[in-house]
């Protein structure tokens, strides 16, 4: 039986908040708004571009009118596809653990609201592009996370019934997105929760990626995930 494991990428395997709060920063400038802090910018994050531009003008002064969201969007990406890895790092311990999941034959695939060329434009800077066989972004189908047909578009491209996936993600919305697709879910606390790791309701809490492996093999073999 052919099982995967998919995961969420920003705050699950990678800290990119840096090049994030740069990117921000950069179109908050251009409109005559103070920088955001790190912490801010964590507390933003999660959906995507839009609400986090949102987020970020109405933190910083005035809300943005809702026709200036596409155009500010646009710059964002124009500032982060311009630098969006050089201050991103990957969590401690994720390659030994995706190198031991691969050996347990086991495919992966990425599932994140990310704009999708940003999110294969970091797997690549990052060397992580090698490890999966699927990654589906923001606005690469017609739907997003919480969505479950994202998820499915991830497992299909992987040739994974969903139903033999397991699912590691850090957020609201990775709870939600497991629940829709009816899969369990492997929950990290380093990511960008508004909520405590511990509360979200995931079927398993790890503390490092070094816990993995094991969490998944105990969850297959306890039929957790088919």
């Amino acid at each position: 039986m052919t099982r995967a494991i998919i995961f969420d990428l920003d705050g699950t395997l990678i800290d990119s908040i840096p090049d994030v709060m740069n990117a921000l920063n950069a179109v908050l400038a251009d409109h005559g708004r103070r920088p955001v802090t790190r912490q801010e910018t964590v507390a933003m994050v999660g959906g995507g571009a839009e609400p986090l531009l949102e987020r970020g003008f109405a933190t910083t002064g005035e809300a943005a009118p809702p026709d200036d969201i596409p155009s500010l969007v646009e710059a964002f990406g124009e500032y982060y596809r311009a630098d969006p890895a050089t201050e991103t790092t990957i969590f401690d311990g994720v390659i030994a653990a995706l190198e031991a999941l691969a050996d347990r034959g086991l495919k992966m695939g990425i599932c994140t609201n990310k704009p999708h060329p940003s999110a294969l434009q970091v797997l690549e800077a990052l060397d992580l592009d090698r490890h999966f066989g699927a990654c589906f972004g923001k606005a690469s189908v017609p739907f997003h996370k919480p969505d479950r047909r994202h998820y499915d578009e991830v497992t299909r491209a992987l040739g994974v019934p969903t139903e033999n996936t397991l699912y590691v993600g850090d957020s609201e919305t990775d709870v939600q997105t497991a629940r829709n697709a009816g899969v369990p879910l492997i929950l990290v606390p380093f990511g960008y929760s508004r909520t405590p790791a511990a509360d979200l309701g995931g079927d398993r809490l790890i503390a490092h990626f070094s816990e993995l492996p094991v969490a998944v093999d105990d969850m297959f073999a306890a039929g957790t995930a088919s």
